[in-house]
């Protein structure tokens, strides 16, 4: 087990970063909807990450050729998905095995999906039981809750679903069912979830459109236009430094070349709100608006989150050092889904403040955080990627800490530490 020592930063920072992992969320659907073109696919700057590698390897099991030359992967489909020998394995990827739930459960064969420790106990009913209700063939440990998930396509209905929660991963997964169901299928969430495989789809051809509250998706016929898509840079792994910007005095980060789709920068508008100067510059909007986000150290002050939570689930761990550092206390409600993230968010956030000196108190759908001046300590990742991440920032802005077992941060950001030691001293120590 690995783990990270991070000193106090000795001064205020000023950095322009330009490779930060790319956008972890658009490369996995890079790598599943490749398999429903009707030609090769270009995707330029794939995250190269375990969670999206993984997606992209199981991508080649059912039958892909992959081919990279640069920075540039060529993901050649087959006429048809193949029926995999072996288990396929997501790794740590919530996204990987929910959205291929969706996108086999109407292919003909026999697939299994697993994971690491992490994923297998993670609740999957959300997305097997609507795929159940319009005809899929899918079982699963505990009651068909946990994974390994097995799968036998079968022909899906056409369905009206109003989801009881809002996740872009239960959503994608009904619009990748829909695709091949017999008939125009609807789709409704409580409130409007990342976007990602709306606009894809679009651009790949498929006719997805709003009516009222629900989302109407039509069945395709044909394979779909290949993706032709440079990948942009991650919000949620660029918020990280955005924190550090506006928590280490004097400090400023430009953060180049994100997507500034609207529901993936709610995360910084929070910051703003809190007091942090921040600046949004469109550059361009093809598949997705990119642009750049200048962050820089302003006096914190707290806030209440409750609303748009599903814009700024990810976020949260990082949000959270920064409301530890702000004046006053701020409060996180409606956010019951960080319950069943990669680790307990909730419960990994407040036992990690607590270590440092901050004041927290849970409910079951949030917490409130009562900002002081943070201690450092030895801080416990869970296993999960952002906690361990966003505590290397509180360090950063306080005092010398620990994050035990960080082989998880390679999942989802493999540079993060190389750019957090140009902010301030870091050292990775066992085995």
């Amino acid at each position: 087990m690995k783990n990270l020592q991070v000193l106090k930063a000795k001064s205020s920072f000023s950095q322009e970063i330009d490779s930060i992992a790319s956008d972890k969320s658009i490369s996995h659907r890079c790598a599943m909807f490749s398999l429903l073109s009707s030609a090769e696919c270009e995707v330029e700057n794939f995250l190269e990450a375990e969670d999206t590698l993984n997606s992209l390897k199981i991508a080649q099991e059912l039958g892909a050729v992959v081919k990279k030359e640069n920075n540039k992967y060529f993901i050649t489909p087959p006429k048809k998905i193949k029926e995999p020998s072996d288990v396929l394995d997501c790794g740590n990827a919530g996204t990987g095995i929910r959205l291929y739930c969706g996108l086999l459960a109407g292919s003909d064969g026999f697939f299994v999906l697993s994971g690491d420790k992490y994923l297998r106990s993670r609740p999957m009913k959300r997305v097997i039981k609507p795929l159940c209700d319009i005809g899929a063939k899918i079982d699963a440990r505990d009651n068909a809750n946990l994974a390994p998930i097995a799968i036998r396509g079968a022909s899906l209905k056409a369905f009206t679903y109003e989801s009881a929660i809002s996740s872009a991963q239960v959503k994608s997964a009904m619009i990748l069912a829909a695709l091949g169901a017999d008939g125009v299928c609807r789709y409704k969430e409580s409130e409007l979830s990342r976007d990602h495989t709306e606009r894809m789809l679009r651009g790949m051809g498929v006719k997805i459109e709003k009516s009222g509250d629900f989302i109407e998706i039509h069945p395709v016929k044909e394979p779909l236009k290949p993706l032709k898509i440079k990948v942009p840079t991650d919000p949620s792994s660029a918020f990280f430094f955005a924190v550090a910007a506006a928590i280490v005095p004097n400090s400023k980060v430009l953060l180049k070349n994100l997507t500034l789709n609207p529901t993936r920068i709610e995360a910084f508008k929070v910051l703003k709100k809190m007091g942090a100067k921040i600046e949004f510059v469109e550059k361009e909007n093809i598949y997705e608006p990119i642009g750049d986000i200048l962050v820089e150290y302003a006096p914190l002050k707290s806030v209440e989150v409750s609303e748009n939570i599903s814009w700024l689930i990810d976020e949260l761990p990082a949000l959270s050092i920064a409301m530890a550092f702000a004046s006053g206390t701020s409060i996180v409600r409606n956010a019951k889904e960080l319950r069943v993230k990669e680790s307990d968010r909730i419960e990994s956030v407040a036992k990690n403040l607590r270590i440092a000196g901050v004041e927290v108190t849970t409910v079951e759908d949030g917490y409130s955080v009562m900002g002081t001046t943070p201690r450092g300590a030895v801080f416990d990742s869970f296993g999960d990627h952002r906690i361990a991440m966003s505590f290397a920032l509180l360090a950063m802005a306080s005092s010398e800490s620990t994050i035990k077992d960080i082989d998880c941060i390679s999942t989802s950001f493999p540079n993060f530490i190389e750019l957090l030691s140009k902010m301030t001293e870091t050292k990775i120590y066992g085995s």
